[in-house]
């Protein structure tokens, strides 16, 4: 089958190498003018001009990340098959739409509101404190993403700063979570309805940017585990969704989970599935939009995720420890910029630590891994 794919970065390409055991060829279409993907096809069309090209070429069409123009991707669901629907994206690409969803779905979220104005930013975050947030975080309504387009404020004086900032007109203001930890929960549905749920994984998250995630981890209780299925499930039926999801998630101390944002694609957060489970998300969602039954998610072994970022690091050191497996793009480097990941699998949760503590001493500027299953 020849697959279609809205963007042409790591995820999609990593989509390809997924996808080629399984007889799939892919074709990208680029719309921001810079596509990393050397695999494949590739139509780099800012304007959207060639996109009746494009699908002319395809079976179905899929995407690998959110922020694509939606009338573009609405002509592209008016031709082929789309997985997911245009309605899972236009949700994320609107924080606010959302929130909406969850509220609806009684998916529980920290406390928000939004505002328009610098005026109002200082009235939200005065209520939000009063009502016992620490600081409040404000977010652009629509294009943010890796921390970009978002402030924390500590105090309601620091709003106006902070709407110029983020330079957007309309704003989500959220109360500060006390969260133990970040976790997120992948899940995958086929075009039957039929889900199946990755184990929980732990992010840690520095600037902004993810740079590691763990799982499975070991001091999740059944209880934790079924409730972020049960959250992801509800969002997976409501947008009669097919492929991959990703729910990013807090958890408190008193173990509740709160839902902080969903993306509609393979993750980064995911990317530990490649070497420590059975089937990786990749190609669970490949599985998954072509109608074929969905793979095994059980984790083979404890698996730690990180992330390069910026610059390469000692690439030769780091391939001769044990357990580590490289993932490269083909990116230059840049200050933030994602230029690979390294999947760790060891035996026992202890080994797994030592090394990604070695790993990380190979990566410049990578912070101290740390997380909550571990004792210091």
């Amino acid at each position: 089958m020849k697959i279609g794919v809205l963007g042409a970065g790591q995820l999609g390409q990593m989509l390809a190498l997924s996808g080629y055991p399984l007889s799939n060829r892919f074709s990208f279409f680029d719309t921001t003018g810079s596509p990393s993907a050397e695999i494949g096809e590739t139509l780099c069309d800012p304007s959207g001009d060639q996109l009746e090209s494009f699908l002319s070429q395809v079976d179905l069409v899929t995407y690998e990340f959110e922020h694509l123009p939606l009338d573009l991707v609405k002509r592209v669901a008016e031709r082929k098959a789309l997985y997911p629907g245009v309605e899972a994206l236009r949700v994320c690409q609107n924080r606010e739409a959302e929130k909406a969803l969850f509220d609806r779905l009684n998916i529980p979220v920290a406390a928000y509101r939004v505002v328009e104005s610098a005026e109002q930013l200082a009235q939200a975050c005065q209520v939000l404190m009063q009502q016992g947030a620490a600081a409040v975080v404000a977010k652009s309504i629509t294009e943010g993403y890796d921390g970009k387009g978002q402030a924390v404020l500590k105090d309601p004086s620091e709003a106006e700063t902070a709407w110029q900032q983020i330079g957007h007109s309309r704003l989500i203001v959220e109360a500060f979570v006390d969260f133990v930890r970040e976790v997120s929960i992948i899940a995958v549905r086929g075009r039957q309805g039929d889900v199946v749920f990755y184990p929980l994984a732990e992010n840690h998250h520095a600037e902004g940017i993810l740079r590691y995630s763990l799982a499975p981890l070991p001091d999740v209780t059944d209880a934790v585990q079924h409730q972020a299925e049960a959250y992801i499930h509800k969002l997976l039926d409501s947008l009669d969704y097919v492929g991959v999801l990703t729910l990013e998630l807090f958890q408190c101390a008193d173990g509740r989970l709160l839902a902080n944002e969903m993306a509609p694609r393979v993750h980064n957060s995911g990317h530990w599935t490649q070497n420590g489970s059975i089937t990786s998300q990749f190609e669970n969602h490949l599985r998954a939009i072509q109608g074929l039954p969905l793979g095994s998610t059980k984790a083979l072994k404890p698996t730690c995720m990180i992330n390069i970022i910026g610059q390469m690091g000692d690439t030769q050191h780091i391939l001769a420890l044990e357990g580590v497996h490289l993932h490269l793009y083909g990116k230059s480097e840049r200050s933030g910029r994602k230029l690979g990941h390294i999947n760790v699998v060891a035996d026992d949760l202890t080994s797994l630590i030592k090394q990604v503590r070695l790993v990380s001493q190979h990566l410049p500027n990578a912070p101290e891994p740390k997380f909550t299953c571990v004792a210091v």
